[in-house]
């Protein structure tokens, strides 16, 4: 199973607990990404890689870009989605 989880508003409400379920899913052999709408430029991105790398599988930022769109664009096909903003799955904001 392929695991997306947001940053903003879902990963940063609960970061301790969060990273607990990281943490087993991995163990149980799932992939964990982080998926965010921000840029890649580093002063957007620098607090994610900050908190989640070495935690999660990969960091994904998407420039705004709808973010299925985004992961599929990358030939990433996610089992599940974990965001307070499930719009942001689908559609682009700018």
């Amino acid at each position: 199973m392929i695991v997306a989880i947001d940053y903003d508003n879902t990963y940063t409400c609960d970061p301790l607990s969060w990273d607990e379920v990281i943490e087993t899913l991995k163990k149980s052999g799932h992939t964990v990404y982080c998926v965010t709408m921000r840029y890649e430029e580093l002063h957007e991105s620098m607090e994610v890689y900050a908190a989640l790398n070495g935690k999660v599988d990969a960091i994904f930022c998407t420039g705004r870009k709808a973010k299925r769109d985004f992961m599929e664009g990358m030939g990433i096909n996610i089992s599940v989605w974990i965001d307070d903003m499930p719009l942001a799955i689908l559609k682009d904001f700018k």
